[in-house]
């Protein structure tokens, strides 16, 4: 049986998230990034936030209107500058944020390891960079790797393309990237989709997260955004 449920509403999907919650967000700049979930957690009220991305957001929505608002404390992410991220950059440099940086490649394979059940893993990337101090080094077959530990969610909020009632989903071309490892890594994983079909009328060899992994689906209409040039 599934535990996912169909909810009215971004704002009711979202109404259970505690202040300091480790929150995963999908995404890749704005490719796949769950707007309405994050416009609705930025409504409740929810502070004192973890959030975890692949970037640390662009111009002035989604993930970078959360950061704008004040309620992160500190962002784990692969890319936290890029010429559209003036909303991070001004609240880095006035310290009012954290940063942790993690390679896109461990990012990914943290946050998998989370949903497999795997209490750590080495990994070559970052070993005699900055980004390796303080961590466990081991020499296995004449190669030097950093011990990593699993990045794990209160909470993920992600978008796919289409759920069924039960909560199985199907993501859009490159919109799925983080979402499915996400899904798997988070306690509670909230979702927003473009449509809600009947259960049966997904191909099974189609379905990308199924819905064990799902807790909160919501049906939104699609929103596209640009971005300006930097400042």
């Amino acid at each position: 049986m599934s535990r996912a449920k169909i909810v009215e509403s971004a704002d009711a999907a979202v109404a259970g998230i505690e202040d300091g919650s480790t929150i995963l967000v999908g995404g890749f700049g704005l490719a796949g990034m769950p707007f309405h979930l994050i416009d609705a957690l930025i409504r409740q009220g929810a502070k004192d936030l973890t959030i975890v991305s692949n970037n640390a957001g662009n111009g002035d929505v989604g993930l970078a209107a959360l950061l704008a608002a004040g309620r992160a404390r500190k962002v784990i992410c692969s890319f936290p500058r890029q010429v559209d991220s003036w909303i991070f950059d001004r609240l880095y440099r006035e310290g009012k944020i954290e940063l942790e940086v993690v390679p896109q490649g461990n990012l990914a394979e943290r946050m998998r390891a989370a949903g497999a059940g795997i209490g750590a893993f080495y990994c070559p990337t970052a070993v005699g960079t900055p980004l390796a101090e303080g961590k466990e080094e081991r020499e296995i077959d004449g190669r030097k790797y950093l011990l990593e530990y699993p990045i794990k969610g209160d909470y993920a909020l992600i978008a796919a393309h289409v759920a069924d009632a039960m909560g199985n989903l199907i993501y859009r071309k490159t919109a799925r990237n983080f979402g499915p490892v996400m899904a798997t890594a988070a306690t509670t994983t909230v979702v927003q989709v473009e449509a809600v079909v009947e259960a049966g009328m997904l191909d099974p060899e189609a379905v990308v997260t199924p819905s064990i992994y799902v807790d909160w689906v919501v049906q939104v209409e699609a929103r596209h955004y640009t971005v300006q040039g930097a400042r």
